[in-house]
């Protein structure tokens, strides 16, 4: 899979989650207004009670999903790694590094060298940088 679909069908499900996470935050809403009309108007304090309690309930999984996806999806950014080329002259060995540029390609020659003018540079690697993650430990 490549990274791209990994994206959309995270974003799919982010968005299903959230649909999801607002039907149940709208219905804890409804709940607790039915508990308050419950308690005001029809004087049922047990229907009142159950209204509340399932309303905060839904509410706090709701909000808790919320955060939990935010955290979450914070931790998945992914880092985009620099892509460099090497560029070295065969005749001194001078060596230049700097990020790859759209057309470079291994065994391409470039400009004159820098410090014997007569010869050309070449490419000779193409790599991405690659940084050693931190190791965390479990305590």
């Amino acid at each position: 899979m490549t990274n791209q679909n990994q994206t959309s069908a995270a974003n799919k499900i982010s968005t299903y989650l959230m649909f999801i996470v607002l039907i149940v935050l709208g219905l804890s809403i409804v709940s607790l207004f039915a508990a308050l009309y419950a308690y005001m108007i029809v004087g049922s304090e047990i229907a009142a009670i159950f209204l509340v309690v399932i309303g905060v309930f839904a509410l706090s999984i709701s909000a808790t999903v919320l955060y939990q996806t935010k955290k979450r999806t914070s931790a998945l950014k992914i880092e985009v790694p620099k892509v460099m080329t090497t560029i070295e002259c065969q005749k001194c060995g001078y060596k230049n590094i700097r990020e790859y540029q759209r057309g470079d390609y291994v065994f391409k020659e470039l400009d004159a060298c820098q410090k014997c003018p007569d010869t050309k540079q070449v490419i000779t690697a193409i790599y991405k940088e690659v940084k050693e993650k931190e190791k965390t430990y479990a305590v």
